[in-house]
């Protein structure tokens, strides 16, 4: 019987807890995500995410409803839905879904950041603007997002100081988006054929 009694604190006041902690992990990262589908346009994926971040929600907040005087079960709620906000967020950096919409503004001269942005497979519109320091060029790209730390990487070595921001693109018609294969030399060959060098 003091066993039984034991075993009934021990899972009303820890093993119930974190239970409800991870199912707000899960549910709330779940969310996280399902809410940065929606923005993307994902019609699909999103729904299927509302599902399962409903059932997880319903299964935590029954157990809250159960045990009313436990005080523990609500600090592990908040603290799970915090949690599920930064692991959600994490989550859906990793997986870099969508594009984006690359500007820079550079403070020197962009001939050779635009020839070894386009040799590494980028598109890059350029135009000319005019600003507080005068006339120069910004260039723009539309790029995959997980894309992102190889343009940066490729203007920061031809324009360390540039001004660029990174905006998601909900949705594109035609264009030109970068492809994962490798150029070989007779590509290369051709690209500056078309450059007429």
């Amino acid at each position: 019987m003091q066993i039984e009694f034991i075993d009934n604190e021990i899972f009303t006041w820890v093993v119930l807890p974190l239970l409800i902690f991870f199912a707000r992990i899960l549910d709330v990262s779940i969310g996280t995500m399902r809410l940065i589908f929606v923005s993307k346009g994902l019609k699909l994926l999103a729904p299927l995410l509302g599902f399962f971040e409903v059932i997880i929600w319903l299964l935590a907040i029954g157990q809250i409803m159960q045990n009313l005087n436990n005080i523990l079960c609500y600090l592990a709620y908040g603290l799970g839905f915090s949690m599920g906000n930064y692991i959600g967020i994490l989550l859906e950096e990793k997986m870099s879904i969508g594009t984006v919409l690359v500007r820079v503004i550079p403070k020197l001269d962009v001939k050779n950041l635009i020839e070894s942005l386009r040799t590494d497979n980028f598109a890059v519109s350029a135009v000319e603007i005019e600003g507080m320091k005068g006339k120069g060029k910004m260039l723009f790209s539309i790029i995959n997002r997980k894309d992102i730390k190889a343009y940066v990487k490729i203007v920061h070595k031809f324009n360390p100081l540039a001004f660029y921001t990174i905006e998601d693109v909900r949705a594109i018609k035609e264009g030109f988006l970068r492809s994962h294969r490798t150029f070989s030399a007779f590509d290369h060959l051709n690209f500056l054929r078309r450059k007429g060098k």
